[in-house]
């Protein structure tokens, strides 16, 4: 699909002039800071050079003194604490840190990842009958608990106290537990708000370290699990998150956990990973234990103590990724054929799909992949009991919960936000829910919204790609969501040469002016241009600067994300 190219604005000339004097970089470079909102020499330093000295004080979280309080009386007590997370990686990520941190000063310490078919997302009933039966007195919530409403009530009757870390949006009305650490609070004065559900956890025992009087370096072990947890979480890559990352990354390339070196070993990895590493490769891993197994063995994995035992649960963790790729692909080839086989299928703003026997474990990875190839508001169904579950997608720009809302009476239940939504309904609403939410985004989707975007950071000459300039751009790493690689344009360009790769990509040599450097290009997917690349017509590209190492020979590659004849 054609992409509709969204140039950020460039700042204005003289901030730009300034900080490219103030720290002796390009404009270009001074330009794509100032869009990020850095504007001087100190500000410029934070961000190439992130320190873990600049982390916000802990305490400045609402709850945090109760919640530190009552993990020290517990401690202190020798009572049972149960470390309650998630199936997926944030949580996953979370359970690793407390549980691992804290079993050194914890004597009756436990952890639970809830069964993603039989208990669902969050705080289950379930789990907190298992805590009463466990004789369990204090649990900590990490990466779930915010709208846990019932079921810390339940625990609460049971004489069990809830510390809640979370980082999702409360709901109107907030648990009775005993603490609540979440910043997204609307009266919580802690001025970072995008912390990972494992960031949060990671400020508890910060805060507990400073109580204790113990150095803040022994939970630094533990960055590289936070960092992953960032990355596959997609929370901004500023503030915290960028600090924590960066030494996080640090961690994992030179020192990794050893589960993390077993899985990256057994997954054939690259030695050094960046953060899109984290979300394509580690990430579907640890993931893939909850989505067609159960999450506790991603858990396992991470707070294995040796290398033979973590490989041994990594190669289980890999062959169940193996598996979910398997559901995935096929699961996607069924539903792009059922969208082009179905009547009005191509021509519909919406997908709504369903299939009784599709897997509950990837329907939400699916509905993503249906949207690469019909980019529109997507939810895919499977049967779950007697009910239809499903998960919804959509695309930018477009709030799929408020949709999803005006279709409330068919459900049972739903939840999410603007760009991801859960929910459930009768088999029998199925038809109606799928007439009714077409009509509903039919008539409130700007025609727009059905074509992706590409997004430009800023036209650049291709002279500027050299080794210096990609050197310093290098050093804004890590990339990720909130921080992404720069995208450049430049037009119009030719091709001097180029070839055809495995039948859908291309490789070329770009040249802007007749007398100007060729630039070496790959165009990932982008063989369906070979026609007028091939007649020697002028286009432009949008793309990034990267290194290529092929053979032993490293040079710069431009990385072609779209390519249009002019």
């Amino acid at each position: 699909m054609d992409k509709r190219w969204i140039f950020q604005p460039e700042p204005a000339h003289e901030p730009v002039t300034s900080l490219a004097n103030a720290i002796h970089v390009d404009h270009c470079i001074a330009s794509l800071l100032v869009q990020k909102g850095v504007n001087d020499f100190e500000q410029a330093k934070n961000y190439f050079r992130p320190s873990l000295d600049d982390l916000h004080d802990p305490f400045s979280m609402k709850d945090m003194d109760k919640a530190v309080r009552r993990l020290l009386q517990a401690i202190e007590k020798q009572e049972h604490i149960l470390i309650y997370g998630d199936y997926d990686v944030d949580g996953v990520t979370s359970v690793t840190l407390m549980y691992g941190f804290l079993k050194q000063y914890a004597d009756h310490l436990q952890f639970y990842i809830p069964d993603r078919y039989k208990e669902g997302y969050g705080v289950s009933t379930q789990g907190i009958s298992w805590a009463i039966e466990s004789g369990i007195s204090l649990i900590i919530t990490l990466d779930c608990g915010i709208k846990a409403v019932d079921s810390i009530q339940y625990a609460r009757e049971a004489g069990i106290d809830v510390i809640v870390c979370d980082h999702h949006e409360p709901g109107q009305v907030l648990p009775a537990a005993y603490a609540i650490l979440d910043p997204k609070q609307t009266d919580c004065p802690y001025p970072f708000k995008e912390l990972s559900g494992c960031g949060v956890g990671f400020k508890l025992l910060q805060a507990f370290l400073l109580e204790k009087g113990i150095p803040q370096e022994d939970l630094y072990s533990y960055l590289d699990v936070v960092a992953i947890s960032i990355a596959c979480d997609l929370v901004p890559l500023t503030g915290e998150n960028r600090i924590l990352s960066y030494h996080g990354l640090k961690k994992l390339n030179t020192n990794p956990t050893v589960g993390i070196q077993a899985i990256i070993e057994v997954a054939g990895l690259p030695s050094k990973l960046e953060i899109s590493q984290l979300v394509f490769g580690l990430g579907p891993r640890l993931n893939a234990a909850g989505r067609v197994g159960h999450g506790s063995l991603a858990v396992d994995l991470l707070l294995a103590g040796d290398l033979a035992t973590a490989t041994q649960i990594a190669q289980q963790v890999e062959q169940k990724n193996v598996f979910r790729r398997h559901l995935d692909s096929t699961i996607t080839a069924e539903a792009i054929q059922l969208i082009e086989t179905k009547a009005f299928g191509l021509a519909a703003r919406t997908t709504v799909l369903f299939k009784e026997d599709w897997h509950k474990g990837v329907i939400g990875i699916v509905a993503s992949r249906c949207i690469e190839h019909y980019y529109r508001p997507t939810i895919i169904l499977t049967a779950s009991g007697n009910k239809a579950t499903g998960s919804a997608r959509s695309v930018a720009g477009y709030n799929i919960y408020e949709a999803i809302t005006a279709c409330a009476d068919l459900l049972d239940q739903y939840g999410g936000h603007a760009y991801a939504a859960g929910l459930t309904m009768p088999l029998e609403n199925i038809v109606p829910f799928q007439e009714r939410f077409e009509q509903v985004v039919a008539d409130t989707i700007p025609q727009e919204l059905l074509t992706p975007i590409q997004k430009i950071d800023l036209p650049l000459l291709l002279e500027k790609v050299n080794a210096k300039f990609y050197n310093v751009l290098n050093q804004m790493a890590p990339f990720g969501n909130g921080n992404m690689k720069p995208v450049f344009a430049t037009e119009p360009v030719i091709a001097k040469r180029f070839s055809v790769l495995k039948g859908n990509h291309i490789k070329l040599s770009i040249q802007q002016e007749d007398s100007g450097p060729c630039v070496e290009a790959i165009g990932f997917g982008l063989a369906k241009c070979e026609p007028f690349i091939r007649d020697h017509r002028p286009f432009r590209i949008a793309y990034t600067i990267e290194k290529n190492n092929y053979r032993g020979e490293v040079n710069l590659q431009l990385n072609i994300k779209e390519l249009q004849p002019i």
